[in-house]
């Protein structure tokens, strides 16, 4: 797919602005997109918005399908008439620019609540008939999904594979039995899919409408507590208990001794190849119904795949194991025509790799952070890009710019010749800057680049500090809890980067 020239701005919905304790689908998305199309930006791109467990990482989500009930505005079911203005008041204030993801969970669980028994009673044909039908369009996820949820919230949130083994292993007649005994939770779990998934539709309806393309992400992972390796464990490589018998990460590098141990469980590549890959072209037609073009996540595992064996605690004990990507991309495109895919390609990426993206024409990824810790030569620096690729001052797994160069200048302080110290320098000269205002140089240089698309996390257009970074990858705490404030969508900033669009052409 060509990718015209232009740009835009990474935001996940969870970090809108608002007075409910985390960002969700109300007046700040829109304002969020009136924000962009002001700017002149083509792209308003997110994180998945899949459900999450433990530790909130959307990359860690209970399905591939359904949606995260946190980002449901209240505002918008008092709208539809389910709750009213006073039900909706925090019980206590919401800390500011902080994501509180229990006391979030704890209030949005209770209005949730609240909402689906008023709505189970409504008599509103419209509703009811929207309702069903976005039943009877889902089925093939929403129905085993909501079992799903409905037996992890009877057994306290344990993992599937803690469920009783009838029930764990899918015997018909044991699932037609939690289907009876579960029919109120399962029947409250689509509801609230139901509402995600409408207030979503109109988030994106009206950026869509702005000229506004949401990009959207595929983890090629998914979780071992999901409804997906629930529902398909034959497609998966796990052992006659549920347990993975591989997981995925990735090896010792520069940056950890002992690698990256994700734990989610592998493909059974031969499996999906077996029925030409049909969870995949289900999973990847239902997100593009969601968003209009798709960031994929860990791209080199497309071509092979890090495996580690269940048991360990380290990812040093890992091979690498060829994956069918180039079948498996043949046969999306097949389905659904052409991908409008981006590919995550960062790392240490081998020639094979390469193939398959450029076979593809996917538009990998140069991240602009990493530019300055060489020399000329190196591929991050714009003057060695090529046109089909994306730009990104950084990403939700880096430090933001301005706490990037902090930290660099923080090091150099103790010494000139250190590493820190160069790689500040160089980053200076070449983007013939004093540091002010580092991050608008960083923008600056990612938009006047010949890269087809340039893209910017919100936090770097705001100048913050590491306090407002994302992700840091490898920890398990303190992680996807940033928060915008009221006033950040200024018009001042729209001002100055619509006059870089112009200026560059995007």
């Amino acid at each position: 797919m060509n990718f015209q020239r232009a740009s835009g701005i990474l935001l996940h919905p969870t970090s809108l602005p608002g007075k409910f304790g985390i960002g969700d689908l109300g007046d700040e998305a829109y304002r969020f997109v009136d924000f962009l199309a002001d700017a002149k930006q083509t792209y308003w791109q997110i994180l998945p918005l899949g459900p999450t467990g433990y530790g909130d990482s959307p990359y860690q989500c209970f399905s591939a399908f359904a949606g995260n009930t946190n980002l449901i505005s209240p505002q918008k079911i008092v709208e539809d008439g389910f709750l009213n203005e006073k039900e909706i008041k925090p019980k206590k204030k919401f800390s500011a620019g902080r994501v509180d993801y229990g006391a979030v969970i704890e209030y949005k669980n209770a209005l949730l609540k609240k909402a689906f028994e008023r709505f189970r009673q409504t008599t509103d044909e419209a509703i009811i008939k929207e309702f069903h039908g976005f039943c009877d369009e889902n089925w093939f996820w929403l129905e085993d999904y909501a079992l799903f949820r409905a037996l992890k919230l009877a057994q306290n949130y344990a993992s599937w594979q803690k469920f009783e083994e009838p029930l764990k292993l899918r015997q018909p007649e044991a699932l037609a039995e939690a289907r009876k005994t579960h029919d109120d939770e399962i029947f409250a779990q689509k509801y609230y899919q139901y509402t995600f998934f409408k207030q979503w539709k109109a988030v994106k309806t009206y950026a869509n409408g702005k000229n506004i393309r949401i990009v959207g992400d595929v983890p090629i992972f998914v979780a071992l507590d999901s409804a997906d390796v629930w529902c398909n464990q034959a497609q998966f490589k796990l052992n006659e208990d549920g347990s993975a018998k591989v997981v995925a990460g990735v090896p010792p590098d520069f940056f950890s001794k002992t690698g990256q141990l994700w734990g989610n469980p592998i493909y059974d590549w031969e499996k999906m190849r077996a029925d030409n890959f049909q969870w995949w072209i289900s999973r990847v037609a239902s997100i593009l119904k969601t968003v209009d073009i798709v960031r994929v996540d860990h791209f080199r595992g497309f071509a092979a795949a890090w495996e580690v064996p269940g048991g360990d605690e380290t990812a040093e004990n890992g091979k690498w194991v060829d994956v069918p990507g180039r079948e498996l991309f043949y046969a999306l495109r097949s389905a659904l025509g052409d991908l409008p895919f981006w590919a995550e390609d960062l790392g240490v990426i081998t020639s094979d790799v390469e193939s398959l993206r450029d076979e593809f024409g996917f538009p990998g990824m140069k991240i602009l952070q990493y530019a300055f810790g060489g020399d000329a030569a190196n591929e991050a620096l714009p003057h060695n890009y090529i046109k089909n690729c994306v730009v990104y001052t950084g990403t939700h797994d880096n430090e933001t710019i301005a706490g990037w160069f902090d930290s660099r200048a923080a090091e150099a302080s103790k010494t000139e010749d250190s590493p820190a110290a160069r790689e500040r320098d160089f980053c200076l000269n070449y983007l013939n800057s004093d540091g002010a205002e580092i991050h608008w140089d960083f923008i600056r240089a990612a938009w006047s680049s010949v890269a087809a698309t340039a893209i910017a996390p919100m936090q770097d257009l705001l100048g913050l500090g590491n306090r407002a970074r994302m992700n840091l990858p490898a920890s398990s705490a303190g992680n996807w809890n940033w928060q915008s404030g009221e006033g950040d969508f200024s018009a001042a900033a729209a001002t100055r980067l619509r006059k870089l669009n112009e200026l560059y052409g995007r």
